[in-house]
This record gives structure tokens, C-alpha cells and sequence, in this order.
């Protein structure tokens, strides 16, 4: 009878391992997301000082979460600042989140040619290219 359960577990672990459930498959996808999709409420735009409100607010981050990631900029140690601080004429807008107890800033950089990310987590920066026609021609 020991025997019976033992393997019965051991079973139901193995099965567990190679097929879990999708809810804890979308849940460990949507954890290490490199672009992950936005809630309105928990996300303060600002652009050129200006913080948005409204429609507009939600109009840009519908456009922003619409849109396909097209490259990942490979960030390497001591090049944070060059990310942060780029040598630009675009203005950029300004996304902080809160989620939780987690505070994520987003500059999003959108130019005619290309829309660039940096997204910032405490000493962590990432950046990514964009793909969206409505973030390149947004208009407040």
C-alpha cells in the first residue's frame, strides 16, 4: 500500500512538471515580460513637464500596449547612463508605475523613424525598440 502511494505521487509530480496549468504558465510569461501591458490607474504620464490626463492618458497607453516589440538593445555594464541619457532631440514621455510596492519608470522615445524604450527598475535598465504607427503619429 506504501508503495501504491509513493509511485502515485511521484506520478503526479512528473505529470505536474510536464503539463502545468496554463493559469501558472501565464503567470511566470507575464512575471519576466519584457514588455508588459499597462493598467491606466496605476500609471502617471507626463510629457514635456505636462503630466496627461483623461483620454489622452489612456489613448497612449492603449497605443502602448498594442504595440510589438521589434529589437532588445543589449545594455552592458557601465553603459546604463548612455540609455538613460540619450543624446536626442526627442523629448520623451515619461511613464512611472506602481505596482505594488514596485516602482518601474518608462521613457518612451518616439521618433518618425523608430519608437525606443528604456525601462528602468531600481539599478536594472532595459531597453527595446517599439513597432506601433498609432505611438509615431500620437498626437495630444
Amino acid at each position: 500500500m506504501f508503495w501504491i502511494l509513493v509511485i502515485s505521487v511521484i506520478f503526479f509530480i512528473i505529470n505536474f512538471l510536464i503539463s502545468p496549468p496554463s493559469s501558472l504558465v501565464t503567470w511566470t510569461l507575464r512575471k519576466f515580460a519584457l514588455h508588459s501591458k499597462l493598467d491606466s490607474k496605476d500609471v502617471i504620464v507626463t510629457f514635456n513637464g505636462k503630466q496627461l490626463e483623461g483620454q489622452v492618458k489612456n489613448r497612449f497607453i492603449e497605443y502602448f500596449n498594442e504595440a510589438y516589440i521589434l529589437k532588445r538593445h543589449f545594455i552592458f555594464k557601465g553603459n546604463e547612463q548612455l540609455f538613460l541619457n540619450p543624446e536626442t532631440t526627442v523629448t520623451p514621455f515619461i511613464m512611472n508605475v506602481k505596482r505594488g510596492n514596485k516602482v518601474f519608470n518608462f521613457s518612451v522615445y518616439c521618433s518618425e523613424d523608430n519608437i525606443d524604450v528604456v525601462k528602468q527598475y531600481k539599478k536594472k535598465v532595459e531597453s527595446y525598440s517599439l513597432s506601433s504607427d498609432d505611438l509615431k503619429n500620437f498626437s495630444m
